[in-house]
């Protein structure tokens, strides 16, 4: 009901009011038009009345009566809260709530004309079909503007969050070998970036960006929810970059890579959700597809061989559940990465063959017939950078390949381009018995929904990491800082942070069991 004393007309209530107006007295008119249409084609007009006569007296009856019935109904409709959204107008019942009102004024109305003999009256079947109109179209009007309304609301959202600015980015593993190369890209743009690194490999790889009035440097081990959440406060994008990468540094430590590679990313997810951040992009990788004869996109099947393509599977299953209007996840597979960073990789084929045949003279390919798709760091950098910068539509909960169709070579093939462009080594072709892994991507999908190009070929980032060699830049590359299976080895991590890890087992066993790219795209 309504409560006058906090009642105020103000200029939407006046406007609601003067459309139902306009369709109370619509439906009275179109109810005397069919009344006297009828008249006119199947009865025989009394009283000794023209057409002409009659239609003048129907015009008659709607200019005399219009203004009560609708005086009538507006109160009737202010009443029952048509227009203060009474609790009950505004409840499951509201279509209820307009038939008894539009009744109950058509009902009064008649009560009045009856008792007080108003003339002329309105002929009875006129007052029935009018009842039924406006009942219909108050319901209609009522209908459509909560379906306009809640497009508008949805459009809004979405457009929300589609231009919303990102200007606080962090980095989480952002000192490592792609972190290192993007960090730059976002710092020179303007972002004003928070990086969460355990920083095992020092500041060195970030040296020339640790004086930068936008980065922030949090040291601490991204496990640990309390950090993250101190790390996310105030954020408007996340970029998870942190893992144990690689096949030998996965297999060190089994529960260890679970816990980072899987439960740490669920938990990130989920604090990042939890704190409005929506925009969120993680770093996984090609060697999910395994071994397959198939040119590979982002919808064939996924076949891992080893444990760190499973935790990433796994990983990519977490995020993709956890999406929904204010959850924007973003997957990027990247395919084997090549070339110099901040914080150079040596345990990588195209770089470790390259050094090899510069030290050793000696290039050994082992399974040269196996394909990889390659792309070089700094370009996996700009697919991190590209995929920010995207409208949220265009990457919403979806998986991307990183790399191009040119770059698929077989490591035969990458073992000559290093021979022809090192001419003092030579190539040595040796019998494999290691696993088959064997896979050639299409990257179409990134090229078309975020104009990446890649700006490095083999041979730029093959001739990168010879002048690196050469001039004293890279002294040994046999460094344990340069391989992630040495290090770790050697300086190692401990699962100093223990969780329940029954659920991470369970996805991980799914993903053996399943074997199939379910994931959008």
């Amino acid at each position: 009901m309504l409560d006058w004393r906090s009642f105020r007309f103000s200029r939407e209530i006046v406007l609601r009011m003067a459309a139902d107006t306009v369709l109370l007295n619509v439906s009275l008119m179109l109810a005397l038009a069919v009344r006297y249409f009828y008249l006119v084609a199947f009865e025989t007009i009394e009283n000794g009345l023209t057409y002409n006569q009659m239609f003048w007296a129907y015009v008659t009856y709607f200019s005399k009566r219009s203004w009560l019935l609708t005086a009538i109904c507006l109160i009737v409709f202010l009443m029952s809260g048509f227009y203060t959204y009474s609790r009950a107008y505004q409840g499951r019942y509201k279509a209820l709530i307009i038939f008894q009102a539009v009744s109950l004024g058509y009902l009064i109305f008649s009560f009045l004309c009856y008792m007080f003999d108003l003339t002329p009256q309105l002929p009875r079947g006129a007052v029935l079909l009018a009842w039924l109109v406006s009942v219909g179209l108050l319901m209609a009007a009522r209908g459509w503007s909560m379906i306009w309304r809640d497009v508008v609301r949805t459009e809004l959202q979405h457009d929300k969050r589609a231009e919303r600015a990102i200007r606080n980015v962090l980095v989480i593993g952002g000192a490592g070998y792609i972190g290192s190369a993007l960090l730059p890209k976002l710092l020179e743009k303007g972002y004003q970036v928070r990086l969460l690194d355990l920083l095992l490999y020092g500041t060195e790889p970030i040296e020339g960006l640790l004086n930068h009035p936008r980065l922030e440097v949090v040291r601490a081990d991204f496990r640990a929810i309390d950090k993250v959440v101190e790390a996310i406060r105030g954020m408007d994008a996340v970029i998870h970059l942190g893992a144990i990468v690689g096949d030998p540094a996965c297999a060190l430590d089994e529960e260890l890579t679970i816990e980072v590679n899987l439960m740490a990313t669920r938990m990130i997810a989920e604090v990042a959700k939890g704190s409005g951040v929506n925009r969120f992009i993680f770093a996984s990788t090609c060697s999910v597809y395994g071994a397959s004869d198939e040119f590979l996109d982002e919808r064939s099947a996924l076949n891992p061989v080893s444990l760190y393509a499973r935790s990433k599977i796994a990983s990519e299953h977490v995020l993709t559940r956890m999406a929904d209007e204010t959850f924007a996840p973003t997957l990027l597979r990247f395919g084997t990465i090549y070339g110099l960073s901040g914080r150079t990789r040596f345990d990588l084929v195209v770089n470790l063959l390259t050094a090899k045949a510069i030290v050793e003279g000696r290039i050994t390919v082992s399974g040269g017939d196996q394909w990889r798709p390659f792309v070089h760091v700094d370009d996996a950098a700009l697919a991190v950078f590209k995929a920010l910068e995207a409208p949220v539509p265009a990457v919403h909960n979806q998986v991307f390949n990183v790399g191009s169709n040119e770059q698929n070579y077989t490591i035969s093939q990458v073992g000559e381009t290093i021979e022809r462009l090192v001419p003092s080594s030579e190539l040595i072709d040796v019998a494999f018995d290691g696993d088959r892994r064997n896979y050639r991507v299409n990257f179409s999908k990134i090229h078309q929904a975020l104009g990446f190009v890649p700006q490095w070929t083999l041979e730029q980032g093959i001739n990168q990491v010879v002048e690196a060699i050469q001039s004293g830049k890279v002294q040994d590359y046999t460094h344990a800082k340069f391989s992630n299976v040495k290090f770790l080895s050697e300086e190692g991590m401990t699962r100093s942070i223990n969780r329940q890890t029954g659920w991470a087992h369970e996805l991980l066993n799914e993903t053996i069991v399943t074997q199939v790219g379910s994931l959008p795209n």
